[in-house]
């Protein structure tokens, strides 16, 4: 490498096709595209160390190469030991000179190294997908809480884990709960993952989805988007739930509503998507028809019994790059994709750029939010201001050459006065 730098990457060989793979992602990515030219003016991060834990994807490689553009000085680790892209990670650290600590397939202990080793660079601001980072500065990094100015979470699960922390008073840090921003949640969990949860299972399996019966545990906005998309390719779906409002919703929306325990008898794709731990347990698997598929797009590979599944097994092996196939002590054959793990980052590539554009617009602004109000904010999770939320909304809808109505002084007025009724 012409400059050293930390780094862990798997073969520097594919930096140039992985610098073609974050031009492509970046050309869908007008809103951090407009971000990172003012940051490049302006240069609100200069001089502040960014330590992220995020997917290593082109789509993060843009969002750190905007960051940069602002003066920060990032290092990267994976949040997911099966959802980084190589190629990224290639020419992140050969052409970008970043600090990138990940590879495809990781172990559990080379993870956490990764996780450390972003820390040994003493960040002032984190950014997390899953909490993991922020956890580690809790138990074993403590005395570097000092040093942070805050921290953002993108995904579900972390701001679950982060929440809990708050409530047992562990939380020592404010962190912005990105995924709860409406221009997060409301667009890429569920337009980003129920296109990239059907093109991680498709990719995996070359099934076809038309006239399957397609289970989708969890209802939530990762569940509803899920949903409809595997309805709009033809499945019969499913839906069980633990909300009654959530598993009414479903209903109302046109989906059968079951319970897991009944739905293991007819189901022929199982997929998980509720940030929770034993979804699918081994007694629901012994329950499924010869030949079910079962995936997980829940941060973590918690939600279905794996390694039970895998002990209780006549036999495994890996049919596919995707897909291991358990043979049951009855004779019947249970396939589980991408180890149980995000099946959109472990068979495929993860949400599309154009939806990560705004999520990763509200994390580059999530960090400047912290510089700019550093020592002034909470010890709690915050959610990001409606104002800033708006901002992106606005700026993908001109990006995408969409205008709106504005409201006149009259209509204004209406709306914050109490004086005019019937």
């Amino acid at each position: 490498m012409p400059k050293k730098i930390g780094y862990d990457v798997t073969d520097p060989a594919l930096a140039d096709a992985g610098r073609l793979k974050i031009e492509w992602a970046g050309r869908s990515m007008p809103v951090l595209k407009l971000i990172e030219a003012r940051f490049s003016e302006e240069k609100p991060l200069k001089s502040i160390v960014i330590g992220a834990c995020l997917h290593v994807t082109a789509e993060t490689a843009n969002l750190v190469l905007a960051l940069t553009a602002g003066g920060a000085q990032i290092a990267l680790c994976a949040s997911n030991p099966l959802s980084t892209q190589d190629d990224v990670v290639a020419s992140l650290v050969t052409h970008y000179k970043i600090p990138v600590y990940a590879r495809k397939g990781e172990d559990r202990k080379t993870y956490y190294s990764h996780l450390n080793a972003v820390l040994d660079t003493h960040p002032g601001i984190t950014m997390d997908d899953g909490a993991d980072l922020v956890t580690l500065l809790h138990t074993t990094r403590r005395s570097q809480i000092r040093e942070i100015i805050g921290s953002s979470e993108e995904t579900t699960t972390g701001v679950i884990r982060l929440k809990a922390m708050a409530r047992e008073k562990a939380l020592r840090i404010p962190v912005f709960a990105v995924n709860d921003s409406d221009t997060k949640h409301l667009f890429d969990n569920r337009y980003g993952t129920g296109q990239s949860t059907l093109d991680g299972i498709m990719r995996a399996t070359n099934m076809l989805l038309a006239g399957k019966k397609f289970v989708v545990a969890g209802y939530g906005w990762c569940g509803r988007g899920l949903a409809a998309r595997a309805r709009g390719m033809g499945s019969h779906v499913i839906v069980t739930e633990v909300d009654p409002v959530k598993a009414l919703e479903a209903v109302m929306d046109g989906f059968t509503v079951m319970r897991m325990k009944d739905a293991v008898r007819t189901g022929d794709i199982f997929v998980t998507v509720t940030g929770n731990k034993d979804v699918i347990t081994v007694e629901h698997i012994r329950r499924m028809k010869d030949g079910a598929v079962i995936a997980n797009s829940g941060h973590f590979n918690v939600e279905i019994a794996v390694e039970e599944l895998a002990r209780i097994a006549r036999k495994t092996r890996r049919i596919r790059d995707a897909v291991t196939e358990y043979l049951m002590p009855g004779g019947k054959r249970i396939y589980v994709l991408g180890e149980g793990r995000l099946i959109n980052l472990a068979a495929a590539e993860g949400h599309a750029p154009d939806v990560m554009d705004m999520s990763f617009a509200n994390q580059a602004l999530a960090a400047e939010f912290f510089v700019k109000n550093q020592g002034r904010l909470p010890v709690r999770v915050i959610t990001i201001s409606p104002r800033m939320d708006r901002q992106i909304a606005r700026l993908k809808l001109a990006a995408m050459g969409v205008r709106t109505d504005r409201l006149t002084r009259a209509q204004h007025k209406y709306l914050t006065s109490w004086q005019e009724g019937t």
